[in-house]
């Protein structure tokens, strides 16, 4: 008996919607494109001119540093999957990197993105990358390519992940990491949108548990969106104010430290720039909290201490200053549009973080 001839098509994964994909997102991508971007769409890799010509760069690098990093969504793309809401995680991909990025003090230059779904759906994917030049966008990068995986024996019908790559450069001598931070330093916190990207473990768990519905407004939460769009609200991209404010002082260096405030909440990512003599003493009352986080604590009877290890309870992002340029920073930071505060400031310790 002859055998029946297979295609990659019956096999689960459809080269022609692929090639779709390609072609619906050509746009998305060339709107993040800047004059260093070179060669054309569609190659097996992206080019990005690194030079110091002063047309094409914004400011020359006389010892530049590459930084680099990666990150993803985690479970939050469950949530994107079950409401079949999927641009406002391509921003969130592009935050959970550039977010880090800036943190050494690193200007964002490039992205990538990696898409693995159990079917290539081209309107779906478009979404997706829509929303990563959503990010792109904000965070003055360019998307200059990415990869789209079809994987039906490796995630479940509907189920998708993602994981960005991010690449910046930094003037060596202008590389933060802490070391510099002394007592008396002023922090600064910056408001975030929400959850965030971290967390969405505990907090599907509590929708479950607790019995609540995606599609259904809560008036406590919020009297127009539905749990599902409040919790689907994207991370915010922090990289333009807060380079605006590094590009500001041309010979000072105020800020000494930053974090970006993600898993293991301001506890977690403070102390990983304190050094261990020093202690991070916040005031929980500095900032106001957004309303997602007390209705997620009171519908899982969350403890406090697990409220703050876990998300980040209003603060996305975090700048350690010298104290007689806090007002200072503050006013850029807030001129940009940041919510940003004094929360707290750098004491005698032992690397510890205290929010009482």
């Amino acid at each position: 008996m002859a055998k029946r001839s297979l295609t990659y098509a019956q096999s689960g994964v459809d080269i022609d919607a692929g090639d779709e994909v390609v072609d619906r997102i050509k746009g998305h991508l060339r709107r993040t494109y800047g004059p260093r971007v070179v060669g054309k769409y569609g190659g097996f890799a992206g080019c990005f001119r690194l030079d110091f010509n002063e047309k094409l760069f914004k400011r020359n690098y006389r010892d530049p540093v590459l930084v680099s990093c990666t990150d993803g969504v985690g479970s939050k793309v469950k949530i994107a999957s079950t409401l079949k809401i999927y641009d406002t995680v391509g921003q969130d991909l592009v935050a959970m990197s550039v977010n880090d990025l800036i943190v050494q003090g690193a200007e964002p230059l490039i992205f990538l993105d990696y898409v693995a779904v159990n079917k290539v759906v081209p309107a779906d994917l478009e979404q997706m990358v829509k929303g990563v030049a959503d990010g792109c966008q904000i965070a003055d990068c360019s998307l200059i390519g990415g990869e789209t995986a079809e994987m039906p024996d490796v995630y479940a019908p509907g189920d998708f992940d993602m994981a960005g790559f991010a690449v910046g450069v930094c003037e060596l001598n202008k590389i933060i990491e802490g070391d510099r931070a002394e007592v008396d330093d002023v922090i600064i916190g910056l408001a975030s949108s929400g959850v965030h990207s971290n967390g969405y473990s505990l907090v599907r768990a509590v929708v479950r548990e607790a019995g609540l519905d995606y599609e259904k407004v809560y008036p406590e939460l919020d009297p127009q969106r539905p749990l599902g769009q409040v919790l689907l609200t994207p991370t915010r991209i922090y990289a333009r104010p807060i380079l605006s404010v590094l590009h500001h002082y041309r010979v000072k260096q105020p800020i000494v430290s930053m974090s970006h405030i993600t898993g293991s909440g301001l506890p977690g990512n403070v102390s990983r720039t304190l050094g261990t003599h020093l202690d991070a003493k916040l005031d929980r009352k500095s900032w106001p909290m957004l309303p997602v986080f007390p209705f997620l604590q009171e519908h899982g009877g969350i403890a406090d201490d697990e409220m703050y290890k876990v998300f980040n309870m209003g603060i996305g992002y975090v700048v350690v200053v010298r104290p007689w340029f806090a007002e200072s920073v503050l006013e850029q930071l807030r001129k940009h549009g940041e919510q940003a505060q004094v929360i707290g400031k750098l004491v005698r310790g032992t690397g510890q973080v205290t929010i009482a």
